[in-house]
């Protein structure tokens, strides 16, 4: 599924074939296609991007376009996101993910996220040309994300609420999954009453019949299923044979 009028993706000065791969797989999650390269360290194509990609998300590299600079690479963009925690001393807007993408999603023209090389980010020259700055709140002690993940994370602030939400799977409940109603779990709390009282655990009398009363309770703050009933009868009877 792509999205309508949904942000290229430009990754500047990529250096691992594995990120831009990982990048690939991250957009299409989130109904994202369009990649734009600058400048890829080890050239384009490249295989292990490719190994990485895996599947569907192949023919997002499919069409991956290779541009020089990142001003040639801004081509038809009416508005740019730096994803960055640098470029403070340059005066434009800074925004969270979740606002930034709540933004572009209201935006007529096309929108682009620009994402910096692996080990650097994006130096100011490159932020320069973005229109404002996405600053991700994240521990101050560790601040850096990997390449894919910060994909990841934008795609989904933007896809979050265009996409259908996901149904819950169906299930198919057998006795095993099927919770265990108030009687099957009452016969299974005597079951076990009578085989403690007969092995001497409510011990002593004059403690008896709170130890009853808390074992009782416990039994019915479990979510106990029939099959998790039947497996609880069945071990009480094996170790009372032996």
């Amino acid at each position: 599924m792509q999205i309508e009028r949904s942000p290229v993706i430009i990754l500047v000065r990529p250096q691992m074939g594995e990120n831009i791969g990982a990048a690939a797989r991250a957009m299409l999650n989130f109904g994202l296609t369009e990649m734009r390269l600058v400048d890829p360290r080890d050239g384009w194509p490249n295989p292990k991007a490719v190994a990485m990609a895996s599947g569907a998300a192949g023919r997002v590299l499919d069409h991956a376009r290779v541009y020089p600079t990142l001003a040639e690479a801004m081509e038809g963009i009416e508005y740019a996101y730096a994803t960055t925690a640098r470029g403070r001393e340059l005066t434009k807007p800074v925004l969270t993910p979740e606002a930034a993408m709540t933004e572009a999603r209201a935006r007529e023209g096309r929108s682009a996220i620009i994402f910096g090389p692996e080990r650097t980010g994006l130096e100011n020259d490159d932020i320069a040309r973005a229109s404002a700055i996405v600053t991700v709140p994240v521990n101050p002690d560790f601040p850096s994300l990997n390449l894919a993940q910060a994909v990841l994370l934008m795609g989904y602030e933007y896809g979050r609420d265009i996409l259908p939400p996901e149904p819950a799977p169906h299930l198919r409940r057998g006795i095993a999954e099927t919770p265990a109603d108030r009687i099957e779990i009452e016969r299974l709390g005597d079951h076990y009453d009578d085989q403690l009282t007969q092995a001497g655990f409510f011990f002593p009398e004059t403690k008896a019949a709170s130890m009853r009363l808390n074992l009782r309770n416990m039994w019915s703050r479990l979510a106990l299923t029939q099959g998790d009933v039947r497996i609880l009868h069945g071990i009480l009877r094996q170790l009372t044979r032996r």
